[in-house]
């Protein structure tokens, strides 16, 4: 089996790692099945989005800029979770560390490559592929009435670098997911005053600085200001959007049997094998995950199938699966746009992999960590990073 793998960032290094392994492989059962792997990657270094460039818009080759990553971002997570299950993130005084086209069949892929410094185009056929292409690269714009009437500067947060670009402006930010209310934070610094609109959930317990107010959803938008849900009209110089990002696949040809579907990506049979063409692997699709864990343990998962030692259930039963869960999250009133999303139920999610496939489970405590620590931005937003922790078994941590 000769492999594919698009992307080197945190899931394309985590699929190497683990068809590396198989390919030095002394097991009999294993030994000859992958003869060959071969990542491409359209920056100049390995880490995807993890890698900060001052860039935004293109790159010099006009390609859009893949990382949105900000000069300042820290992530806001333990340092615990955020590793792969064999390689850990080190000991240290802070727990939070700071265009191809692949048409294809179901039993060969074709990928068209482009070199991009020499402007040479190749075609290499391969037995299977492995998408790793990350989802925090293509904005997700809210439609809202009249943004195209505004006057002032509109934006989003992947085109976010440093704080000074807010000086002495009002702002209102969109959304109190993480970004959202880190950025609040952060900008808050520069703003002259800064609009936090948001419909969460959750109760926001953290205490902001007194240039930072929270108002409800937008309602409209005119040429200097907006008007929020509740009647309220703010004039503003600045909109700034942290409402996510969209599922891109632009370099998968239709016959590659996935679609993004209200951005649902589908059909695929457990969050990771085309239904369609089950030697097409998207790593990393679910999110309010231990990301890099999830990469390992979907990676193995999938070599079991690729290399016969575990037999796909039928197409039927597949799409059967997906339908049950799509079901499931609908009647808790969730909708499609939130089938990836695990949080609570990511353990789950791990189990059944892990089952599924005979391979070694994650362990309990990271799940358990992710799960009580992740929500810890809404209480206290300023402090919540200098949180330590340390594991102490399979199944439990402490807070030092």
């Amino acid at each position: 089996m000769r492999i594919a793998i698009v992307g080197a960032g945190s899931a394309g290094l985590a699929a190497l790692r683990h068809v590396v392994l198989l390919l030095a492989t002394e097991d009999p059962k294993s030994q000859g099945k992958v003869t060959e792997v071969v990542c491409y990657e359209k920056t100049n270094q390995v880490g995807g989005t993890w890698v900060y460039t001052p860039e935004i818009g293109v790159d010099h080759y006009g390609l859009p800029i893949h990382s949105s990553m900000y000069k300042s971002l820290r992530t806001n997570l333990p340092k615990e979770v955020m590793g792969y299950p064999d390689f850990p993130i080190p000991e240290n005084d802070k727990t939070k560390p700071e265009e191809n086209q692949v048409p294809g069949s179901s039993t060969k892929w074709t990928v068209t490559v482009k070199n991009l410094e020499t402007g040479v185009v190749a075609k290499e056929i391969f037995d299977a592929v492995m998408v790793c292409n990350g989802h925090y690269f293509e904005p997700s714009l809210p439609i809202i009435e009249g943004h195209d009437k505004f006057q002032g500067q509109q934006l989003h947060s992947h085109d976010y670098r440093v704080p000074e670009t807010f000086a002495n402006k009002t702002v209102v930010v969109i959304g109190a997911g993480p970004s959202g209310m880190d950025l609040a934070l952060e900008i808050s610094s520069k703003a002259k005053q800064v609009i936090l609109s948001h419909h969460n959930r959750d109760p926001i317990h953290t205490v902001f600085p007194e240039n930072v107010i929270q108002k409800p959803d937008i309602k409209k938008i005119d040429e200097t200001g907006l008007t929020f849900s509740n009647g309220e009209h703010q004039n503003v110089d600045v909109i700034f959007y942290c409402t996510g990002y969209k599922y891109s696949f632009p370099f998968l040809a239709k016959s590659c049997g996935v679609r993004v579907d209200s951005n649902m990506v589908t059909p695929l049979w457990k969050h990771l094998l085309s239904v369609e063409n089950p030697t097409l692997a998207l790593v990393g699709l679910p999110f309010y995950v231990c990301a890099f864990s999830m990469f390992d343990i979907q990676v193995r998962f999938t070599l079991k199938f690729w290399t016969n030692e575990k037999q796909l259930p039928s197409k039927e039963a597949m799409l059967a699966e997906e339908a049950a869960e799509l079901k499931k999250k609908l009647d808790k009133g969730l909708e499609k746009r939130h089938f990836h999303m695990m949080g609570p139920e990511q353990g789950d999610y791990y189990d059944d992999l892990a089952k599924t496939a005979g391979i070694t489970p994650l362990l309990p405590v990271l799940t358990k960590l992710h799960n009580e620590s992740s929500m810890r931005f809404l209480d206290d937003l300023v402090h919540y990073r200098e949180d330590r922790y340390k594991i102490v078994d399979d199944f439990n941590y402490i807070q030092l």
